[in-house]
């Protein structure tokens, strides 16, 4: 048996698939839709609202922290990076989203700056992330928008 009329009909086939092809085009993907309102995320919050313990002092402190700008508890140096509050159908929870440094002075010209912790702090599980040091507790309480109210989602 020979191989050219076996290569003749696959020749054929691709030739007819590639015409059908031509005639109908594959159906575009569907755009995909915008998530409901009750599945979008809660607005990010512009304020994160902490709770500082000195424990040597036994002082309890809050501590606003507006994102993206340093702010000191002691020796401690706190950036927060995100905050977010879950809307009022959902189950309550506030999270942000931390970097703390300790800084502490060396002399008259240098100062030591030690990490000391970065990630999410859970308001109602603030046993899940903690920050580990001696002298001080950090944990979250709310997330504000800057005019000073409780951060709230938007109704839709």
């Amino acid at each position: 048996m020979t191989r050219a009329p076996f290569l003749a009909t696959i020749a054929l086939l691709a030739v007819a698939g590639v015409a059908h092809a031509q005639q109908n085009p594959a159906p575009a993907p569907p755009a995909k839709a915008p998530p409901p309102a009750a599945m979008a995320a809660a607005p990010a919050a512009a304020v994160a609202v902490l709770q500082g313990l000195d424990k040597t002092t036994a002082r309890v402190s809050t501590v606003e922290a507006p994102l993206g700008e340093p702010v000191r508890f002691g020796t401690l140096v706190i950036m927060a990076r995100a905050c977010v509050k879950k809307p009022p159908e959902e189950p309550p929870d506030t999270a942000a989203f931390l970097e703390i440094d300790e800084a502490r002075p060396q002399g008259e010209q240098s100062t030591d700056v030690q990490h000391l912790f970065s990630g999410w702090m859970f308001a109602q599980s603030p046993s899940l992330s903690t920050l580990e040091h001696p002298v001080y507790d950090m944990t979250v309480l709310d997330c504000k928008t800057e005019t000073g109210s409780s951060a709230k989602p938007s109704a839709k």
